[in-house]
């Protein structure tokens, strides 16, 4: 159990420390002294700057990508459905790719479907409109574990329980686009209950959602009655209404012998009939009376249901939409900036040179010696960078960090051209 854990925590490549401890990690790790420390702060801060560079036109196709599919925006010109489907890949490829590069990952289906079928913090049954939807996908980052108390015995006693749960998640749900004219009745009475306009992509950031309650951050999710529920509800009305319906079954006819002789269909009325049907009456009224008190407590359980949805779920959300943009944009820079640094200071404080699973295997034993973090460190992509700006050398078995004045030189290179670039 132990190992397992282990193991999923090192698949994770979340690192969540400040870029100001990597760089004091870097340095106090390597010994260096003031000339080098300077010269390496001189460097990230240049490196800093290309990627923010970079990541600033990253942020504009992003919103350009999103801009027909904002439901806060209104329908702008007409499109083609192939120029539509178009628009809808790009917008996925270039949100997914950045959260890849924020060090999210994406959850599998088989993974949703187990969460959508159990319960943790939210201890009551949700129904989601899956089928509504065109495509539901979420995105996990950091994960930990918690033990929680959930009611047990009808709230007479407390358990506690061990869940999963993920530090962000972002969640992107595309709805279907418009059907065709004779459906449009159908589809104007749906609008009204989900004001959601089709074609649609919603983006939502979570933080800190229990893994087994996946399901309670789809939009439009209902509360449902349980078994349970149900059954507390439909005893009591059932041993409750039954004494009423008996009661009246046998004054219902004088009932109606009573009316007809008041609207001219029937011939007389006995003073007995009349004390009889005023009985029905009164025996209609209060199963009326009881109908509209159990309707009242279904309600009223369905509120305190919806209720602890609200404070376990929707208190978490931090954003939507293109709102969250801002916000993935400047993790996967802060990332990208901490895996290339990482990568760096590895190589140039290395002796001599390394292989790439060498590098890898030595920034993840910084980062568990520095801040006693178990992660899978991104190496591919931190030498990716590096080799994008030339600040590295050698192939993959021999991999060199280039001198800090030559890098320093490199970046400005780098820095210059970026710069001319149209």
């Amino acid at each position: 159990m132990v190992e397992a854990k282990v193991t999923a925590s090192r698949r994770d490549r979340f690192i969540p420390v400040r870029k100001s401890d990597v760089l004091d990690a870097v340095i106090l790790h390597g010994g260096l002294d003031d000339v080098q420390s300077s010269d390496l702060r001189e460097l990230v801060r240049m490196l800093g700057a290309i990627l923010h560079h970079e990541y600033f036109d990253e942020l504009d196709r992003l919103r350009d990508a999103y801009f027909d599919f904002d439901p806060e925006v209104p329908v702008g010109r007409h499109r083609s459905s192939r120029e539509l489907d178009a628009a809808y890949d790009s917008l996925t490829d270039e949100f997914v790719r950045v959260l890849g590069d924020a060090n999210f990952i994406e959850i599998a289906h088989d993974e949703i479907e187990r969460a959508f079928a159990e319960h943790a913090l939210v201890r009551v049954k949700l129904k989601a409109p899956i089928s509504d939807y065109r495509a539901v996908r979420m995105f996990r980052r950091g994960q930990h574990q918690e033990t929680i108390e959930v009611p047990a015995l009808y709230g007479l006693r407390r358990r506690t329980q061990e869940v999963e749960v993920y530090d962000d998640i972002v969640l992107m749900v595309a709805t279907k686009p418009d059907e065709p004219a004779r459906k449009k009745r159908k589809i104007a009475a749906w609008r009204g209950r989900n004001k959601i306009r089709g074609g649609a992509v919603l983006f939502k950031y979570f933080r800190h959602i229990a893994r087994f309650d996946l399901e309670a951050l789809l939009p439009n999710v209902r509360v449902v009655m349980g078994l349970r529920e149900q059954l507390t509800l439909g005893v009591p009305a059932l041993v409750g209404g039954v004494p009423i319906l008996l009661k009246l079954a046998s004054t219902l006819t004088v009932l109606f012998i009573v009316a007809g002789f008041y609207l001219g269909l029937s011939g007389t009325v006995h003073d007995n009939d009349t004390e009889q049907a005023l009985a029905a009456l009164s025996g209609l009224f209060a199963l009326g009376a009881f109908i509209l008190r159990q309707w009242g407590n279904f309600h009223r359980q369905s509120l305190i249901h919806q209720k602890q949805v609200t404070d376990n779920i929707y208190f978490r959300n931090v954003n939507n939409n293109s709102g969250i943009f801002n916000y993935l944009i400047g993790e996967a820079e802060d990332q990208d900036w901490k895996e290339a640094v990482l990568a760096y200071g590895g190589l140039m404080l290395a002796s001599v040179p390394l292989s790439r699973a060498a590098l890898g295997s030595h920034v993840e034993e910084l980062l568990q010696q520095m801040f006693g973090l178990q992660r899978a460190f991104n190496v591919e992509e931190a030498l990716i960078r590096l080799r994008e700006f030339g600040l590295v050398t050698g192939g993959d078995d021999a991999l060199s960090a280039l001198p800090l004045p030559d890098a320093i030189a490199q970046l400005e290179r780098v820095w210059a051209q970026a710069l001319r670039r149209p």
